[in-house]
């Protein structure tokens, strides 16, 4: 009963979190810390994505493989049992790798090749997507007793599931309430190749100076972003046909600045470029951080064009009124009060 009670209790406050949440990084630790006193787990690797790509970047990690991450990385791209996107496929929610391997973990090739030598002995996969999009996806590793997530712990996860998955989109959307500041000056393409193992083999000049810029707060992280390792490890899965997901992602950085990584072939090596996100791109994740209908990011995508209500209701066959109310709609789900402060806002400027 101490037990059932201590379990409603978390999931209630993890629900408040997810109502306040604000900042991702933030909303993921104290989540954690939560999740802890109803689940017990020895270490975790929770990272966002791409709503539309899947691809991952920014991880909230703590784990003692982390001088692996590229291997970790990889492997986790290239392993198809519990991948997170298969998972949104089949739509199931969490999934534990010893039911998934009927106990045999050796089935799992991420589990052979990393988790194995770490005494891990099994491992919970969450993944937080909606109708909007894939917000994130979290792993929980066990490597003591008991054993094997149970199924009232599993359960406990399904039902949080939905609440983390909101509070992930909301604090995606917070995002865009920023202005970024003004962009680095252009010292040329931010370009970084690895190799087939995800190691750095060379990059461009400005690659150094860019990420120095731009990521000051990653300092108890390796150089290199984790975000490079994903793209080029979904580069990988795309090949390898474990997953079919375009091999880019868009990630938030501070500030409101937003970039887009994205990783193709270049011969035996990997070539991942960085670069601001386009006024395009940005839409489509603001579209869908905001919770906008279909019919709603259309009208969006025409007034960043630069039509005006006649022409919008002409493209649409719909009347003006009817423009209107939608324009009302998507001005109280971005919180903002005119056309000036959200174009403001998807293309990150200031309103004039």
């Amino acid at each position: 009963m101490a037990r059932e009670l201590t379990r409603a209790n978390v999931l209630e406050r993890i629900k408040s979190l997810s109502g306040a949440a604000s900042d991702a990084r933030k909303f993921r630790t104290d989540v954690l810390r939560e999740l802890h006193r109803a689940v017990g787990f020895d270490a975790h690797v929770w990272l966002l994505t791409d709503p539309v790509t899947t691809v991952g970047s920014d991880p909230h990690a703590d784990v003692p493989a982390f001088d692996q991450l590229p291997s970790l990385i990889k492997f986790k791209y290239l392993t198809a049992v519990n991948r997170w996107s298969d998972l949104i496929a089949r739509r199931v929610q969490v999934a534990s790798l010893v039911e998934a391997t009927g106990a045999d973990l050796a089935k799992s090739l991420l589990w052979r090749e990393v988790l194995h030598d770490y005494g891990v002995k099994d491992v919970a996969s969450i993944v937080m997507a909606d109708r909007y999009g894939c917000w994130g996806f979290l792993d929980l590793w066990r490597r003591g007793a008991p054993n094997a997530f149970d199924g009232d712990e599993l359960t406990i996860l399904r039902q949080l599931t939905p609440v983390l998955t909101r509070g992930l989109r909301v604090c995606q959307s917070v995002t865009f309430s920023t202005v970024p500041p003004a962009r680095r000056r252009d010292s040329g393409p931010v370009v970084l190749v690895l190799s087939e193992n995800l190691e750095v083999v060379s990059q461009t000049g400005a690659a150094e100076e860019w990420l120095r810029t731009l990521l000051p707060a990653a300092s108890d992280f390796p150089p290199v972003p984790a975000s490079v390792y994903n793209a080029a490890a979904q580069l990988l899965a795309v090949e390898q046909k474990v997953d079919s997901h375009e091999a880019r992602a868009r990630v938030h950085l501070t500030d409101g600045t937003w970039i887009t990584v994205r990783a193709a072939r270049m011969g035996s090596q990997i070539a991942v470029s960085l670069e601001a996100s386009s006024p395009e791109e940005r839409l489509e994740v603001f579209a869908l951080a905001h919770g906008m209908s279909a019919r709603e990011a259309e009208l969006l995508a025409m007034l960043a064009d630069g039509s005006d209500t006649k022409l919008i209701a002409q493209r649409m066959f719909l009347s003006e009124l009817t423009v209107q109310d939608h324009l009302k709609s998507i001005f109280a789900k971005s919180q903002t009060h005119n056309r000036r402060s959200l174009l403001a806002q998807i293309v990150g400027t200031r309103a004039g």
